[in-house]
């Protein structure tokens, strides 16, 4: 389902999947204002895909590394970033692959055969592992 401005919206039962918690407790969060939601014509709630995100990325950064991690194999690494897919392109060899981490997106070139080992999917929660020797800032 999608809004005027072509933003996303879950339903209750959708976003507790993504999130990986119950229905009762998203409803929870609901009434108590914990995450925002808009209503339908008919006075059902539905969820934006930015919150959703939101707290996608406060859930992975809670509690112990080994503790946020525990899907997602052990490494040496700590930048691994949790979010969700919410594109994948396939051509050929080669796969392009978006995560919506924190509000933010990043997208990686992986090879079709991971996207297919994987069986990723628009809307599965993934993590980015970042390698990097530098890091550069900009300054507008």
């Amino acid at each position: 389902m999608a809004a005027g401005n072509d933003m996303k919206l879950f339903t209750p039962r959708e976003a507790a999947q993504v999130l990986g918690i119950s229905y009762p407790t998203l409803k929870q969060w609901i009434y108590k204002g914990k995450i925002r939601t808009v209503k339908t014509a008919g006075g059902h709630h539905r969820v934006p895909e930015k919150e959703v995100d939101q707290f996608l990325y406060r859930a992975s950064e809670q509690g112990e590394v080994r503790e946020r991690r525990t899907n997602f194999r052990r490494i040496s690494g700590r930048n691994q970033l949790v979010g969700r897919v919410t594109d994948i392109k396939v051509s050929g060899l080669m796969a392009q692959v978006t995560l919506s981490i924190g509000g933010q997106r990043i997208t990686s070139i992986i090879t079709a055969d991971a996207v297919r080992e994987m069986r990723l999917k628009v809307g599965d929660t993934a993590a980015a592992l970042v390698k990097s020797t530098e890091v550069m800032i900009v300054r507008p």
